[in-house]
């Protein structure tokens, strides 16, 4: 709705305003919107393209141009008689190179997705790195959030802490297609069974074994396992 127009750009939000995005969009014209996982690619004119994910709580909404609203977005995208409002979004990283988009893995909710080339970009990765912090990244899968993370290993019986060089290429593969399934399954309507993901101390629903909870990797995300059903599923060292 807002493609092709020259944007009026605001950032009522302080965390957003000290990114400094509202001096340097405003004024663009939004040439396309691309989706890539859970990443939103908007290009500008200029070669300059904002990226946005919304991790577990934010959205993106449409609004008449002037529309009433309570509390502050991240980032309003205001063109003629719409805008676009973000909320909640705490991933807002400017690119003015488009090259840098490669860093992007292929997109998980791809059908088919490109297994085989995620597969080869984990075997490109430290062989330590644990395999539930790898899913996180990006560069290597681009989608897989904390909650698909979790259920997926669950599904396949590996633990998140499984160091890559102890993952058999099946077991990487049933992950990867468990996470496709599953989140193509909630983006189609179903709504997502959570068998281990923020279920700490609760049972099992395979085993009854209490669910285990853990920081993972260098953002801290919370890892949720069973640790008797899950291979691989040592408790980590606090």
């Amino acid at each position: 709705m807002l493609v092709g127009q020259r944007l009026e750009v605001e950032t009522p939000h302080p965390r957003a305003a000290g990114k400094r995005l509202a001096e340097k969009l405003d004024g663009l014209t939004l040439q396309a919107v691309e989706a890539n996982g859970k990443n939103l690619l908007l290009r500008f004119d200029g070669g300059v393209v904002l990226r946005s994910h919304l991790r577990m709580n934010g959205r993106w909404r449409v609004e008449p141009r002037g529309a009433r609203r309570v509390g502050l977005p991240w980032l309003v995208l205001r063109g003629d008689t719409h805008e676009a409002v973000q909320w909640n979004g705490p991933v807002l990283e400017l690119l003015t190179d488009g090259g840098r988009l490669r860093r992007l893995g292929p997109d998980i909710l791809d059908t088919p997705p490109d297994i085989d080339a995620v597969v080869e970009r984990m075997g490109a990765q430290p062989q330590s790195r644990q395999i539930g912090d790898a899913l996180l990244d990006q560069r290597l899968v681009a989608g897989i959030g904390n909650l698909w993370k979790a259920e997926a290993l669950w599904d396949v019986r590996v633990s998140p802490w499984l160091p890559l060089a102890d993952v058999r290429e099946l077991e990487l593969r049933a992950a990867l297609d468990a996470a496709h399934r599953l989140m193509r399954a909630s983006v189609e309507g179903t709504r997502p069974l959570r068998r281990c993901y923020r279920r700490a101390g609760r049972p099992c629903p395979r085993c009854s074994t209490a669910i285990r909870s853990f920081p993972q990797g260098d953002d801290a995300r919370t890892a949720y396992w069973c640790p008797n059903c899950q291979r691989g599923g040592a408790e980590p060292a606090a």
